[in-house]
């Protein structure tokens, strides 16, 4: 099961809106088949395995890292599929909390007389399949909120400069987290400010994230990167419904995609821009800022997940903070998450963070 987790999370990033699957099929104990979701959603992951088996998953046991699909969708189900070909037992770690699912798989297995073992790895298939999840029972994907600061907590000088606080490891390692989240989602005053690509470069990857950009009156350059390349990579922009008709219209003709969304004050509503997002199919978000952005994310408790690269710079009081106010006047009252891990990367230091739920054990 570990192995067939490890194949799976090959198709994070890739494979939105459905999850990143594993599947690894035993005979004999000699591994005779392995798949994961492919780009795109699809084929699934026992699909590939059992092409890669073939007659020999006659009898075998099939290692599958949620409950097998049992709804006709744009593929046959995969419960049909591994019935067909003669798979003796199914291991899973649980239930597919998809509505279209949910033990309607492993009841088909078990009506054809297949042995269904679930509970196997629950923890890790929880945290690899929590945006998929997250999607299905509350409408919303995963977010996880990147902070790039001066060991004092800034990500620019008084006068706007950031470019590069940290390091070129470490900003790598962001592109492969980049690549394996669904879209990458910015405010408007960072793609003013930095005019950004979003892209994953200098990574293969089948499918670039949607780049998203949250901007209540759509005030973003029409001459800028995500503009010139909206038709190449997507560009969806979340704004509010009273946003200039001229501008809607301009961004829609360079290949953007439009959702309007509530707004909360002077802001668009952060809980409506996450299940629009997730109402559209995605599953993991990877908000890169900026501090605005971030502060209205915590606060209304949408962070799943925080990763932190911290260098030995020091900007002091005047420097932009990563993350804007929060309101908070009590310890007791400030979001709080749980150390994952911490490791150096370059001559940076990562450090990533879940909320208790997520907590991997």
């Amino acid at each position: 099961m570990a192995l067939a987790l490890s194949l799976g999370r090959r198709g994070l990033g890739q494979c939105w809106p459905n999850p990143a699957v594993g599947c690894i099929i035993v005979n004999k104990g000699r591994i005779v088949g392995r798949g994961w979701t492919q780009p795109g959603g699809r084929p699934h992951a026992e699909t590939v395995a059992l092409a890669m088996a073939g007659a020999l998953a006659h009898g075998a046991t099939a290692y599958v890292t949620l409950e097998p699909c049992a709804h006709h969708g744009l593929t046959p189900p995969c419960s049909d599929a591994l019935i067909a070909a003669g798979i003796a037992r199914v291991v899973a770690p649980m239930e597919d909390s998809d509505a279209r699912v949910a033990g309607q798989g492993f009841k088909a297995l078990k009506a054809a007389g297949i042995s269904v073992v679930t509970g196997c790895l629950v923890e890790r298939a929880q945290q690899d399949h929590a945006g998929f999840f997250l999607r299905c029972e509350q409408g919303r994907p995963l977010v996880t909120l990147k902070l790039a600061s001066s060991f004092d907590g800034r990500i620019a000088t008084a006068t706007g400069e950031s470019q590069w606080i940290t390091g070129p490891a470490a900003r790598r390692v962001v592109h492969g987290l980049r690549a394996c989240h669904d879209a990458v989602m910015v405010g408007a005053g960072t793609a003013r400010a930095d005019d950004p690509s979003l892209t994953v470069r200098d990574i293969g990857v089948h499918r670039q994230p949607v780049r998203v950009v949250v901007s209540r009156h759509l005030d973003l350059p029409l001459l800028g990167n995500l503009a010139r390349t909206a038709k190449e990579v997507p560009v969806w922009i979340c704004h509010g419904e009273s946003a200039d008709a001229d501008r809607i219209r301009a961004w829609e003709g360079l290949g953007a995609r439009l959702l309007p969304c509530a707004v909360n004050g002077m802001q668009l509503d952060p809980v409506d821009v996450v299940h629009k997002l997730g109402q559209s199919g995605l599953t993991r978000v990877f908000c890169e800022g900026g501090g605005a952005l971030a502060a209205s994310l915590l606060a209304a408790d949408l962070v799943d997940e925080l990763v932190g690269f911290t260098a030995g710079r020091l900007i002091g009081a005047e420097g932009l903070p990563c993350v804007g106010a929060l309101g908070v006047d009590r310890l007791a009252s400030a979001p709080r998450f749980d150390l994952v891990e911490m490791r150096p990367v370059g001559n940076d230091i990562a450090h990533r963070w879940r909320r208790s739920y997520l907590r991997q054990t």
